[in-house]
């Protein structure tokens, strides 16, 4: 190769290897600082997509998680007054046996249809008030949950209203103001008590229902997070090794790049 003070060919060389170190640098200490090994699509378009992909999977399944925490409390909700409803029952029963006593006078009799008819006017209140944003399942014609299952909407799982009014239970005309009323009472509230423990078994097979999608879909969003990082994370570890390399293959080309820039003036000794 001639010798030239226009054209130097090894510092242009030097100058090439120098520009590509400080390129892979560049995107050395981009990964460092983002944590990404994918952060754009011009890093790797197919892989960005996945990932783009992946994450609106993944978000998506958070309005999943608020649907079905909507329909557990409103469930849990009707749970609860329903337990409380088979309390009552429970207690308007007990006045009803005692009211069936041929021996009971009057004046104790009135006391225990007061009490029966107080404590069926909290049931009515209890159906009244299982409200959760909106929705309650035990009123008459109450709101079926219908709670999201999948990212795409196109499946859910369904928890159908459980009347437990006074009407449903066919106690609403229920007292026990004598011997005769009160026996027939205790029939109609032992067929009621058997009905509203049948309807929560229902409530609560729903309400876990929902318990054990919210848990699914929960484990299910962490894969698909975990995946994304798979594709997408640096190694951190590996980018630190690789930083101090290029550093170190820098400053050597700086160094080579100068050596070269000097060769030019050697020529000035053959001039001498």
């Amino acid at each position: 190769m001639p010798n030239s003070v226009n054209t130097n060919v090894g510092a242009l060389v030097a100058l090439q290897n120098l520009n590509k170190t400080n390129s892979d640098l560049a995107v050395t200490q981009s990964r460092i600082n983002t944590g990404l090994r994918v952060a754009s699509a011009k890093d790797n378009g197919a892989i960005w997509a996945i990932a783009q992909n992946q994450r609106a999977t993944s978000n998506s399944l958070n309005s999943v998680k608020e649907s079905l925490q909507r329909g557990q409390s409103s469930v849990e909700v009707a749970i609860s007054a329903g337990e409380s409803i088979s309390d009552l029952l429970l207690q308007m029963k007990e006045k009803a046996l005692a009211s069936a006593d041929a021996g009971l006078d009057t004046t104790s009799r009135q006391a225990l249809a007061d009490e029966f008819i107080s404590l069926r006017q909290q049931i009515t209140k209890a159906v009244t008030n299982a409200d959760f944003n909106g929705t309650n399942l035990i009123k008459q014609a109450g709101t079926t949950i219908k709670a999201l299952a999948n990212a795409d909407a196109s499946s859910v799982i369904t928890v159908l209203a459980q009347t437990l009014t006074l009407t449903a239970l066919a106690i609403k005309a229920s007292t026990i103001g004598t011997k005769t009323l009160a026996s027939t009472a205790i029939t109609a509230l032992n067929a009621a008590i058997s009905e509203v423990s049948s309807k929560l078994s229902a409530l609560g097979t729903g309400a876990k229902a929902l318990q054990s999608h919210f848990n699914f879909i929960g484990k299910l969003q962490d894969t698909i997070d975990a995946g994304v990082g798979n594709l997408v994370d640096a190694d951190l570890a590996k980018e630190s090794a690789r930083l101090q390399a290029l550093q170190t293959k820098q400053q050597l080309g700086i160094q080579a790049l100068s050596i070269a820039n000097q060769s030019s003036s050697i020529l000035l000794g053959l001039f001498r």
